[in-house]
């Protein structure tokens, strides 16, 4: 929760609003999940409260529940002759308990490494992970600018577009590198209809940021708006091999039918499979089968549709198509529908939910068979292209068995997808000096390859036939090694 200000000190109130950013961030690590400011603001407005509110105690835990919290953090702090005194509690919701005060103090040029000691405190309060000392967490933490911070929570709190816009502009002028303020001023260009200029400054959040994905989304949105579906259907398409949402699904289909390629309706598909009760995606398989000559297919979706939800336009779609051929010309189909929302704290919080539960029950199992769980996952995971959920399941299973073969092989694969060939060349030996792995064989094997080394790559790849002869990847990757490999006369 935003922190209150209780020193009546005027111009600091942005500070409140600071705590939830830096502790936040600060605290954003598994097994841990983050209530984002925007669903906090929802609850706030479900439950008819107005963003600047000071709730009450009993009022925050009705928050919680409606936002399906596990603990609250909240706190004031007061600032008196250049110096800053933060308190701050735990509300455990479950157990309806306040733990100890948490205080934190320092000069006030010094509020960003008094927010990182709080969240130490929170963590140390929590005992749900193994962290170092206080001194040490501070040091570690990333680096963040207070003019630079104080301009962006200015412009998140902002009342006009206008002023959230500017302030965005500072912060990043200020610290060139903060993604958070790339994507707001993203977002609210993006709002404010200026797709082009919000399309520029969403492709500067690097991918691989924290907050990347949702950058993607917004980019592809916003290059579709400016009408530059080519840069829309790239956006998308890459956040679909990281992030397997329906919507992103949806929304690539979308574009890819504005621009004339019949995969689109794989994708409506898809989205239909994982999502059957959105009457959206429905409809827009129906427009796909009826622009393939379908019309009793794209009626029976129609349908779905409309006993899922009423609409004017499905009806009317509907009636067209079920309309006998010599009363009237084909009916042209309509435009697909594109989602705006983006969800992806849903998505995580159950991806946490599942992890946790598995946790719970592999608790009770052997060694062996957890180790042997989290490698399984890994592979699963990066078969769907979710490099980053695969590395965490190999890197789980590493901690808990540091000599897994098929671990190891795993992280030197995610490497290898990821283009770190050193880090992949590593793991795949580690693999190897563990015991004979096809999988880590196949690694270096790729790796020598592209290091236009096809001799060893030819090693490499006769060592996993060995292990494996049926495996078609290697005998694929022989075939590619024996046409780099120059004939001898």
């Amino acid at each position: 929760m935003p922190f209150e200000n209780t020193s009546g000190t005027a111009g600091v109130d942005w500070i409140g609003e600071a705590f939830p950013e830096v502790v936040g961030s600060r605290l954003n690590i598994a097994p841990l999940f983050i209530i984002s400011r925007d669903d906090r603001l929802l609850a706030f407005d479900r439950l008819g409260l107005p963003a600047t509110a000071k709730p009450s105690r009993a009022t925050v835990y009705q928050v919680a529940q409606e936002l399906d919290a596990d603990y609250v953090l909240m706190g004031d702090f007061q600032v008196a002759n250049g110096n800053l005194t933060v308190r701050a509690r735990l509300m455990d919701v479950e157990h309806l308990r306040l733990g100890p005060e948490m205080t934190e103090s320092g000069p006030l040029t010094s509020l960003i490494a008094i927010q990182t000691a709080l969240a130490w405190d929170v963590l140390n309060e929590l005992k749900i992970l193994s962290i170092p000392s206080k001194q040490e967490f501070v040091g570690q933490s990333p680096p963040l600018r207070l003019d630079a911070l104080e301009n962006y929570v200015r412009g998140v709190i902002a009342p006009s577009s206008q002023e959230r816009i500017r302030r965005f502009n500072e912060a990043v002028h200020l610290e060139p590198g903060n993604t958070l303020a790339m994507l707001q001023l993203g977002k609210t260009l993006y709002a404010a209809r200026d797709y082009a200029a919000a399309a520029e400054w969403l492709a500067k959040v690097p991918p691989d940021a924290s907050n990347g994905n949702e950058a993607q989304f917004y980019l592809g949105l916003a290059a579709f708006y400016a009408g530059q579906m080519e840069k829309s259907a790239a956006a998308f398409r890459a956040l679909s091999a990281r992030l397997p949402l329906t919507e992103v699904y949806n929304n690539l289909g979308v574009v890819l039918a504005r621009l004339g390629d019949k995969r689109a309706r794989d994708y409506f598909e898809k989205s239909v499979e994982s999502d059957p009760g959105d009457p959206d995606y429905h409809f827009n398989l129906a427009v796909a089968m009826a622009r393939e000559g379908q019309p009793q297919e794209a009626a029976g979706e129609l349908r779905a549709a409309l006993d899922l939800r009423p609409d004017a336009e499905a009806k009317s779609f509907l009636d067209a198509l079920s309309a006998p051929a010599a009363a009237q010309p084909p009916a042209k189909p309509p435009l697909e529908r594109i989602k705006r929302n983006y969800d992806e704290s849903s998505f995580r919080q159950l991806a946490l939910e599942i992890e946790n539960t598995n946790e719970a029950r592999l608790a009770k199992a052997d060694a062996a068979s957890h180790v042997a769980f989290h490698v399984e996952r890994g592979r699963e995971l990066l078969e769907q292209g979710l490099t980053a959920e695969a590395q965490k399941e190999f890197v789980e299973a590493i901690g808990l068995d540091p000599n897994s073969t098929g671990a190891h092989a795993g992280l030197a694969r995610v490497m290898e997808t990821n283009q770190d060939s050193a880090g992949a060349r590593k793991e795949a030996q580690a693999s190897l000096r563990l015991g004979p792995s096809a999988e880590a064989y196949l690694v270096l094997a790729r790796l020598d390859l592209a290091e236009n080394n096809p001799g060893a790559a030819q090693q490499n790849v006769e060592h996993a036939l060995a292990l494996d002869p049926a495996n078609p990847a290697a005998v694929a990757l022989k075939h590619d090694i024996a046409a780099a490999i120059p004939r001898q006369h």
